[in-house]
């Protein structure tokens, strides 16, 4: 190097100094600490096959998070948390990892279970019936807590967040809490769950809170005299560790009447930073993926991490969080990296949630009957960008993922119940119902005919709550083909099986209503006179832009309209991805159930719930009953003929991609002695 060279150098050198001393980076924050308490051996220390032996993982993950950093503008009241002295604010998770004991052995790929109210939902809602399907492909699950409500019990995953302040001062706001009890009772939780906490009312709110009671979600709000009720406060505390908002008990004179809806209305104080509950999970996988650092569980030695991709999967509330997540987004971590290389939200249905919120509750969603009025249906439904009619806003739940250019690959899954349940013909029309719209290149949707909210596991049971024994579908191998249809996609660009949902253009997606739906009416049987139907909803001025609820209950305004999928002549759903059960049916198997009179509100929905009506066995038991669907005999003659179309179906599935060759001997079986059906 010559005396030129040397003296530019050094002055670019002294240039670059100057710079960040005037004007510094902007600070990356990740994962500060992971410290892993309990390991131990998984499933007793079974191997399983070439992935060897699982081992289970502990833990607690602490973060700190610049509130004026991009990536975290998006947090609500972030700026009014508490700092640390490097301006930065602190929270912490509860963290359990389950993975090869010889990382190695991994198939590379962390798969992130979103938790449900603080309990993992993917061994059961996946794995199930699937011997150990999760731990033979090799995925490291994770899990981690991101919700601050939940009462810690040590099994359950939580987070830790702030309270919001303002300049030291508590903040205080409405808060709507409203319960619904299946059976009489003195008191209930103002959370509507015993394990959950709640926002502490003021001393104002609590003397001047209102609470109503009405039969039904349309009704007229009856006023409760003051007198009559109070609140009971506690703060639970396990192993030292106390809940971060309190448990709020309400106390009724003369209880509380079964499907009756009690809406209480207070001012409630210290609303909690609820959205880091995303930036948990964002920072914890982004660590895990991309740090060296030897705290990291994944770390490969010399270097490296065995966690190659991420894929979020989540049930229900979590499928949910997930949408919310890429909407917001946090799919790009501080860095500009993708989160999640994948996503599979799992009846989820149209909904969003109440995550990031003030005075944020994630753990309520909206149905037909309880806790409608809560925001968790509400616009952007689709994953495309689109105009809501009824607001005039344009927006898209991958909008801020693909201008961040992090969009995941997304496989959306669904039961047909969240067509009744849960508002899913939005995710797939336009607001007003009228119309199909395109999905993005990066989205699939897989409804799954004839089943409900939950799997069963193929056995019809009497009924218990509803007015029809609840819908046995068996849904899980299809999510098992899918998630491996979805590793495919992401690690060797190999498309998944094309979307299979009903539209209106091919007639298999239509007005719910008795008339226009194809339903043939049943004997004994009641057709729903109701549906979950989100509305416009006016929470205030702040509501949209700040995320902050100053009017409570909302105003309501028109509603946005659902479609179902059509009822072929069976009373089978049709335009759907039919198991072989629904397919070549023994039964028609309803995606709604009503309300028994047992628990009050009778034939209200019953809330994610399907049911099960069988066929009669031959043409004169259903003539006798008067039944318009073909019976037994008249369909198949006899169980051969049935056996062969219920083995051709299954088949045809593993052909096209939907279900998994390994899974095809425990359909063949099936779940019951069918045979005895025909006899």
């Amino acid at each position: 190097m010559n005396a030129s060279e040397s003296y530019l150098l050094s002055r670019q050198a002294a240039l670059f100094a100057v710079l960040i001393a005037f004007f510094p980076m902007a600070a990356v924050a990740e994962l500060a600490r992971l410290e892993i308490t309990h390991r131990e051996p998984w499933a007793g220390g079974r191997e399983f096959g070439e992935r060897g032996a699982y081992e289970r993982l502990r833990g607690r993950a602490w973060f700190e998070v610049e509130p004026g950093a991009p990536a975290n503008r998006m947090v609500v009241d972030l700026g009014l948390a508490p700092k640390n002295k490097a301006g930065r604010v602190e929270f912490s998770a509860d963290v359990e990892i389950i993975a090869p004991v010889d990382l190695s052995k991994s198939c590379g790929a962390v798969f992130y279970d979103v938790n449900n109210r603080g309990y993992p939902t993917c061994l059961g809602t996946i794995s199930a019936g699937g011997e150990h399907f999760l731990m033979r492909e090799g995925f490291i699950l994770v899990y981690s807590g991101w919700i601050a409500e939940l009462l810690p019990n040590g099994r359950n995953l939580v987070l830790d967040a702030p309270i919001a302040r303002d300049k030291g001062e508590e903040i205080t706001g409405l808060v709507r809490s409203e319960m619904v009890v299946s059976q009489r009772a003195n008191r209930c939780s103002l959370s509507g769950n015993s394990g959950h906490g709640s926002y502490e009312p003021t001393m104002s709110g609590e003397k001047e809170g209102v609470l109503t009671r009405r039969l039904l979600e349309s009704d007229p709000r009856v006023v409760i005299e003051r007198s009559r009720w109070r609140l009971e406060k506690s703060w639970p505390v396990f192993k030292g560790s106390k809940s971060v908002l309190p448990k709020v008990e309400l106390i009724l004179d003369g209880g509380l009447d079964p499907g009756a809806i009690y809406e209480l209305v207070y001012e409630a104080k210290n609303p909690v930073v609820q959205g880091l509950g995303m930036a948990a999970i964002r920072d914890l996988l982004s660590f895990l993926k991309h740090s060296g650092k030897k705290m990291n569980p994944l770390r490969l030695e010399p270097g490296g991490s065995a966690a190659r991709y991420a894929y979020g999967f989540g049930t229900s509330q979590s499928g949910r969080l997930l949408k919310m997540f890429l909407y917001d987004g946090f799919n790009a971590d501080e860095k500009g990296r993708k989160v999640f290389d994948a996503v599979m939200p799992h009846v989820a249905g149209g909904g969003l949630g109440f995550f990031n919120h003030r005075f944020a509750s994630p753990t309520r969603y909206s149905t037909q009957h309880e806790s409608h009025l809560y925001p968790t249906d509400y616009f952007p439904f689709s994953y495309g960008e689109q105009k809501d009619h009824l607001s005039g806003r344009t927006d898209g739940i991958l909008r801020r993922a693909r201008a961040a250019r992090v969009v995941p690959k997304v496989l959306h899954t669904q039961s047909s119940s969240e067509y009744w349940h849960r508002s899913a013909s939005l995710v797939h029309t336009d607001t007003a119902g009228r119309k199909d719209v395109a999905l993005p290149p990066e989205v699939r949707i897989y409804t799954f005919g004839g089943s409900q909210h939950g799997p069963g596991d193929g056995l019809a049971r009497p009924r218990s709550r509803g007015q029809l024994p609840s819908n046995p579908t068996n849904f899980r191998p299809l999510l098992r083909a899918l998630v491996k249809a979805m590793d495919a996609w992401v690690r060797n660009g190999v498309e998944p099986p094309p979307s299979v949902y009903p539209t209106i253009a091919s007639g298999s997606l239509v007005s719910w209503e008795l008339k226009a739906s194809g339903w043939k009416a049943l004997p004994g049987v009641s057709y729903p006179g109701v549906i979950q139907q989100p509305a416009l909803l006016d929470r205030g001025p702040e509501f949209i832009s700040r995320r902050r609820a100053t009017i409570e209950p909302p105003r309501v305004g028109p509603s946005y309209r659902v479609l179902v999928p059509a009822f072929g002549p069976d009373n089978n759903e049709k335009g759907c991805l039919m198991m072989p059960t629904v397919a070549v049916p023994v039964a028609t198997f309803t995606s709604w159930n009503l309300r028994d009179k047992s628990i009050g509100a009778p034939g209200e929905l019953l809330s994610l719930q399907g049911g099960h009506i069988p066929f009669l066995r031959d043409k004169d038991a259903r003539e006798k009953a008067g039944d318009p669907r073909l019976s037994l005999l008249e369909r198949y003659q006899g169980f051969e003929l049935y056996l062969e179309q219920y083995l051709a179906w299954a088949r045809r599935l593993v052909k096209e991609r939907y279900l998994l060759e390994e899974d095809l001997p425990s359909i063949e079986r099936g779940p019951w002695n069918r045979e005895k059906l025909f006899e």
